[in-house]
Formats: C-alpha cells, structure tokens, sequence
C-alpha cells in the first residue's frame, strides 16, 4: 500500500484560493523547496516539501528532472486555473507527482495532467 505523506497528515484536504484577476506572481523563492532528491518526512514537516512517497513505511520517491522552484498554473476540472509555485516534483509507482504551493503558501499535490508549468520568470 502506497501512502503520501503531507505535512498535515493522511486525508488532509487542502483549499486553494482561486484567483480570478490578473495573478500578481512573487519572486521565486530561495528556500522552501526540494530539488535533486526525493522528499522526507522531516522535509515535509520543516516546510520544504509537500509530502513524501512512502510504502509500509519506506521511502520510493524518485527526483524528477524538472526545474525546482518554477512557476506554473494548477488546472482541476471545472474550475479556473490557480497560479501556483512547484516547489517538488517526484516520480512515484509510474506518476509525476508534483508539490505546490498557491499564492497564499498554501500546499497540495497535483498530477503531471493537472500542472501546466510555465518556467522561471514570472508570466506576463
């Protein structure tokens, strides 16, 4: 059984406010995030990263090659699309599992389906 691990614990749901003007993107950030490696629970729990892959307990998370932090919009069916900053991206039992974190520093994950990634400078 395969479980992701947020900082707020399993079944933790998260709210991300929508933004319907022009989103007013912040500089990226310089610490927050995980690059290069897989996260873990005490990433999660320092704040630099969203979760952690675990299976019976063991970790088997595989880094992405993907440019951590970048800025990017989150796109849920049905619903406008959320500017967010990827602040983790892993490989995961076959899925692209990507943390995020929405203007506001609030955190999710979201399917490589979900992101629309949109690189390192801020979007016009």
């Amino acid at each position: 059984m395969a479980a992701i691990a947020a900082g707020l614990g399993q079944g933790a749901k998260f709210c991300l406010a929508q933004q319907n003007a022009k989103p007013n993107w912040p500089p990226l950030p310089t610490t927050g995030f995980i690059s290069g490696r897989a996260a873990t629970d005490k990433d999660v729990i320092d704040g630099n990263a969203v979760f952690a892959l675990r299976a019976y307990g063991v970790p088997f998370g595989k880094p992405l090659d993907v440019t951590i932090p970048q800025y990017a919009y989150l796109r849920k069916k049905g619903h406008e699309p959320i500017p967010v900053i990827v602040v983790q991206a892993e490989l995961g039992k076959g899925l692209k599992i990507f943390g995020v974190r929405d203007l506001n520093g609030k955190g999710a994950t979201a399917r490589e389906s979900e992101l629309q990634l949109l690189g390192t400078h801020p979007p016009d």
